[in-house]
């Protein structure tokens, strides 16, 4: 007998279904020679620290550092949990094979293996890997299984991750409640929940300390058309009323005129970031409200496996573009004149170096059906920028116009859209814009070099504006790029490596600030509680908030799973961090309410405690490290 493990029920049912297992039974579904069971959750998980010491139970700092010689999982005390734990259990015993069909990611994985250790599951185990449920995909992942061995390295990057966060999480947690809690609050730490916080206290701060200032700006009105002086701001009203004076009383003089054609490509396929991003300046919603949309839309079969952080397309799937297209009934108006021609196979969405596990998210082909409000609109998002990839070009022209008043030079740009191209897919969403474009398109009046006239200049008063509160989009861009402000695809996706969390994992994340009381919303934005405010002043210590030394973990995390670095050597880094906060947080003799206010110390020529190799020297206002060529970011202001 086969037995196979689904990641939920549904999930189960749909692989039963093709496998042709149809007679149900208590946690699992048989025949045909198959047994399919499956999980939900997390039924297995790391044991609590009194689980593997007893005194580990009592919170005091005399235990700390607690990190277990080896560590162990336990079926989670549920009754639900361990009912359906007793049922995999049993069906492995007797299996002849077992196939893992988890969530084809690296949580999935863990998941899976977990409850297979647990189980003591000794026949052979194999691994489906699908982007999609549609049945073509799970009969194609059946003929194509794949040996358990080769998704080692992912687990044992998803262990390193879930050991890393246990060891930071449960020290440090305890360590800053016991020594500045004041007995009243459990200061929750987190490797990942601790520097996104720090991020949105940062931004506050800034926005509360910000001090406007005044600058004037000089502009003219020519032929029902606004330039703007090239000088650019005026520090001073004198001097800027010193130009308005000179332009006064001469007439405005169009010196140059540049037009430059040039096209603009179509917005991205989406990831899951870019998908909640979108989501998120569209229509509001949450990041965990848009994975919540888009896992359902992949259960349904109408979209693709959803936790991805790549936007292009591998090549195997250019072939199946044309069916996809005709299974989207909805847009035949849009897709109908791609099917009538060769489609276009461009490396802005087909490029197998981009593609690891899984590729962009996109329509599966199957009709959508009976579908919420909310699917409605996140699948049109993922219908319409899918279909737009396959549009020309949208050709564009850009004219600049300059200007000269008594030598004072003015500019003026105006873009005019030549051909659509693939714009016509949003002409009836005017929601859906080319992510970051606002509407900017206008047309100039026809100039002639050399042609004058008179012109209205004004000097106008404006105040430098502080940053702005994040959003959840603009958060979740910053935790891509460990909270790097990137616009550019190209260098977004060079940092993606750096990023703080995972793509599956940020959404959680956001919610858990929400729960602990750590953030609230302000309309759209993200506002740090005071609580939130006095944690992240609290904790002196730039490794547990710092974004760009997180997402420096993440990617030795990503190494791992590519077998470029070794799980031992990332975990033995992590004891020796956690060992150093301890220390360090032991040893601070100030009052709790002095936490938030002093700074930290360290010493010149000692061991860099991120790499572990370098030492750190003194800088004018900070420690660094050595290694610094080599990778290592580190830095200790003093």
């Amino acid at each position: 007998m086969i037995v196979c493990i689904a990641e939920k029920p549904s999930v189960a049912r749909d692989i039963a279904e093709v496998l042709g297992a149809k007679t149900r039974r208590d946690g699992y579904i048989e025949g045909n020679g198959y047994q399919v069971t499956w999980t939900f959750g997390h039924l297995c998980g790391l044991l609590e620290p009194h689980e593997y010491a007893p005194e580990w139970k009592a919170w005091a700092l005399s235990h700390l550092p607690m990190i277990p010689q080896r560590f162990g999982i336990k079926v989670m005390n549920d009754s639900g949990i361990q009912k359906q734990f007793h049922v995999i259990e049993t069906l492995m015993a007797t299996a002849d094979e077992v196939v893992n069909c988890g969530d084809a990611g690296q949580e999935g994985e863990l998941i899976q293996r977990w409850v297979m250790q647990k189980a003591m599951c000794k026949c052979p185990v194999k691994r489906l890997w699908i982007s999609s449920l549609t049945e073509e995909a799970i009969r194609d992942g059946f003929a194509k299984l794949k040996d358990q061995s080769e998704f080692q390295r992912l687990y044992e990057a998803g262990l390193s991750r879930a050991i890393g966060d246990w060891l930071l999480g449960m020290n440090a947690t305890r360590l800053y409640t016991l020594k500045y809690g004041k007995n009243r609050q459990i200061l929750s730490i987190g490797r990942v929940q601790t520097p996104t916080l720090a991020l949105i206290v940062n931004r506050q701060l800034e926005i509360e300390n910000f001090k406007p200032e005044a600058y004037w700006e000089l502009k003219t009105v020519y032929r029902d058309t606004v330039f703007s002086a090239t000088k650019g701001r005026f520090s001073s009203i004198e001097e800027g009323t010193n130009f308005l004076d000179t332009v006064r009383t001469a007439d405005f003089y169009v010196t140059d005129i540049s037009t430059k054609k040039g096209t603009e490509s179509a917005p991205r396929l989406f990831d899951l970031t870019s998908l909640q991003v979108e989501c998120n300046k569209k229509f509001g919603y949450s990041a965990d409200d848009t994975l919540k949309t888009i896992q359902s839309l992949y259960e349904k079969k109408v979209t693709t496996y959803p936790r991805v952080d790549t936007t292009y397309l591998s090549d195997d799937i250019y072939p199946k573009i044309p069916d996809i297209l005709k299974g989207i009934k909805e847009y035949e108006l849009l897709t109908k004149p791609l099917l009538a021609t060769k489609l276009p196979k461009t490396k802005k969405v087909f490029d197998n170096s981009k593609v690891t596990d899984h590729h962009a998210i996109i329509p599966t082909g199957v009709q959508p059906t009976a579908l919420s409000d909310t699917e409605k609109r996140v699948f049109d998002l993922v219908a319409r920028r899918f279909i737009a990839n396959f549009y020309p070009e949208c050709k564009i022209s850009t004219t600049t116009v300059l200007g000269e008043v008594d030598k004072v030079e003015f500019k003026v740009t105006g873009k005019q859209i030549l051909d659509a191209g693939w714009r016509v897919v949003f002409a009836k969403a005017p929601a859906e814009e080319k992510e970051g474009e606002e509407d900017e398109e206008w047309t100039l009046p026809l100039f002639t070099k050399g042609e004058n006239g008179p012109h209205e200049p004004t000097l106008a008063e404006k105040w430098t504006s502080p940053p702005k509160p994040y959003t959840e989009a603009t958060l979740l861009r910053a935790m891509e790029t460990a909270g790097k402000l990137v616009d550019n695809d190209e260098l977004r996706d060079a940092l993606k490596e750096n990023g703080i969390g995972r793509p599956s994992t940020r959404a959680a994340i956001i919610e858990t600030l929400f729960k602990r009381d750590y953030i609230r919303r302000e309309k759209k934005n993200l506002m740090a509680t005071n609580t939130g405010v006095e944690l992240i002043q609290m904790i002196q210590e730039d490794l547990l908030k710092s974004a760009e030394l997180t997402g420096l973990w993440e990617r030795k995390l990503r190494q791992v799973e590519r077998g470029e670095y070794e799980a031992k050597i990332f975990l033995d880094e992590m004891k020796a961090l956690i060992t150093e906060i301890v220390f360090n947080v032991k040893s601070d003799n100030r009052r709790p309410g002095e936490a938030a206010l002093s700074g930290k110390t360290a010493s010149e020529g000692s061991t860099c405690p991120l790499c572990g190799k370098g030492k750190l020297l003194k800088g004018k206002t900070a420690y660094g490290c050595s290694e610094w060529k080599n990778g290592c970011s580190y830095r200790l202001p003093f």
